[in-house]
C-alpha cells in the first residue's frame, strides 16, 4: 500500500498522541477508516469519557521525522508488502517501525539468539558460532543489542553474513540512541550490513518499561528463539514465551544447574522448550516450521501489552454504553465487561477506548483494564 505523505504523517502523529498504543490505534483505524479522520474524532471521544483531548502537535511530528531523516533512517508502516508476516501475525504488532539497513532481511527465514546480559565466556562462544553457522546457512539471526549473548549472536551473524544471512537487530530506544555505549560500534555496523529496528520515536531513550515491547519484536519476527543463557525471571524468558504464546518454536541450551545463569534454560525445557546443542539441531527445527502453532509453555508471563484481539465489531459503537460504573481500581477482563454489560463488543471497546482517550482508564496484561487514578 502506497501512502501519502499527508497520510504517513496522520498515522505517526495518531499514534503519537496521548493514551494511543498498538491496540487502540488499530481499533481507531478500523473504526474511522483513516488516521486523519480518528484525529478529527479524537477531542469528541474523549469528552464521551468524561475528559479533554488534544493531540500531539503537528510541530512535533513534523521535527520528528526530519529528526528520523537525518540519521537515515526510514518508517515502515504495518500495511506496507515489505511488514513481515510474522510480525503481522501478531494480536497487536507495531503499527510503524522505524528502520536503517537491508530491509531484505525482513523476508529470509529468521531465527532469534538471546540470553543472559552477564553471560559466561562459554555461552557467548556458543552463541556466536551458533549465529554464525545459521546466517551461513541463510538466516536472519534477530537479538536484542544488549551485552552479552546479545551482543555475541550479532558479532557471529556479520562473521557468517559473507556467505547469505545476516542480522536484525531490535532496540527498545529510539533509533538514534545507543544502548549500551560500548556498542555503538556494533549498533552502526548492524546498521549498515544488517537491519536495525526501533519501536520508539526518535530521540526516545531506553527505558525498563520498554523492553517487553522490544522483545515481543523479537520473538514476532522469529520462526523460532533460542534461549542460550538466563536466569530465572530475565527479560530472555519473557521473549520465550511470547514465542511460544505466538506459536513459534522455543528451544533452549541446557547449562549446569549449578549455575544460575543456567536455571532459566532448564526451566523452559522442563516446561516444553526444545533442547539444542548445535546450530544442526536449530536449523531441523526452523526447517520443519510452516507457520504459528497454537504453542504454549507452562508458565504465562506479563509481557507489558494487553492481549485483547484487535478484530471487534463496531457496528453498534455509536451507542452510548456505561462502562465506567464496572469498573474499578482491580483489572478485570474486557470479556467479563461485554457479560456485564449486555453491551456488544464493539461498543464496549469504544466506551474503554474514551474513557482511555480521556485518562480515566488503565490497561493491563491479559486483555484486562481498571479505573486509572491519579
Amino acid at each position: 500500500m502506497n501512502l501519502t505523505p499527508e497520510a504517513e504523517f496522520a498515522r505517526i502523529r495518531l499514534l503519537r498522541s496521548p493514551g494511543i498504543g498498538p491496540v487502540s490505534y488499530f481499533q481507531l483505524l478500523r473504526r474511522f477508516g483513516d488516521a486523519s479522520a480518528a484525529l478529527d474524532a479524537l477531542p469528541d471521544l474523549a469528552a464521551r469519557g468524561g475528559g479533554r483531548y488534544r493531540p500531539v502537535p503537528n510541530e512535533r511530528i513534523a521535527a520528528e521525522i526530519e529528526s528520523l531523516r537525518s540519521t537515515g533512517a526510514q518508517y515502515l508502516f504495518h500495511d506496507s508488502p515489505a511488514y513481515p508476516r510474522l510480525l503481522a501475525a501478531l494480536e497487536t504488532p507495531p503499527p510503524v517501525l522505524t528502520w536503517r539497513g537491508d530491509l531484505a532481511l525482513l523476508g529470509q527465514g529468521a531465527v532469534a539468539l538471546v540470553g543472559a546480559r552477564n553471560a559466561s565466556a562459554g555461552a557467548c562462544r556458543l552463541s556466536r558460532e551458533f549465529a554464525a553457522a545459521l546466517s551461513a546457512r541463510g538466516y536472519a539471526v534477530i537479538s536484542g543489542l544488549a551485552r552479552g549473548i546479545d551482543g555475541a549472536a550479532h558479532k557471529g551473524a556479520l562473521m557468517g553474513m559473507a556467505r547469505g544471512g545476516g542480522t536484525i537487530a531490535v532496540i527498545a530506544s529510539g533509533i538514534d540512541v545507543t544502548y549500551p555505549p560500548e556498542h555503538a560500534e556494533l549498533q552502526e555496523e548492524v546498521a549498515t550490513r544488517g537491519l536495525l529496528l526501533a519501536e520508539m520515536p526518535p530521540g526516545t531513550e531506553p527505558l525498563a518499561r520498554h523492553f517487553p515491547f522490544r522483545n515481543r519484536i523479537i520473538a514476532g519476527l522469529a520462526a523460532g528463539t533460542v534461549v542460550v543463557e538466563a536466569a530465572p525471571r530475565s527479560g530472555s524468558l519473557i521473549t520465550a514465551r511470547l514465542a511460544a504464546e505466538a506459536g513459534r518454536e522455543v528451544m533452549a541450551v541446557p547449562g549446569s544447574p549449578l549455575d544460575s545463569r543456567s536455571r532459566g534454560c532448564n526451566e523452559l525445557i522442563r516446561d516444553g522448550a526444545v533442547l539444542v546443542q548445535s546450530a544442526d539441531d536449530i536449523a531441523e527445527l526452523l526447517e520443519r516450521f510452516d507457520g504459528p502453532s497454537h504453542k504454549s509453555l507452562r508458565e504465562p508471563a506479563w509481557t507489558g501489552l494487553t492481549d485483547e484481539p484487535l478484530e471487534r465489531d463496531f457496528a453498534e459503537a455509536d451507542s452510548p454504553v456505561e462502562i465506567a460504573p464496572l469498573l474499578g481500581s482491580a483489572p478485570v477482563a474486557i470479556d467479563e465487561l461485554i457479560r456485564q454489560s449486555g453491551a456488544s463488543a464493539g461498543a464496549v471497546q469504544m466506551a474503554l477506548l474514551e474513557l482511555e482517550l480521556a485518562g480515566r482508564l488503565a490497561r493491563h496484561a491479559g486483555g484486562r483494564v481498571s479505573l486509572a487514578y491519579p
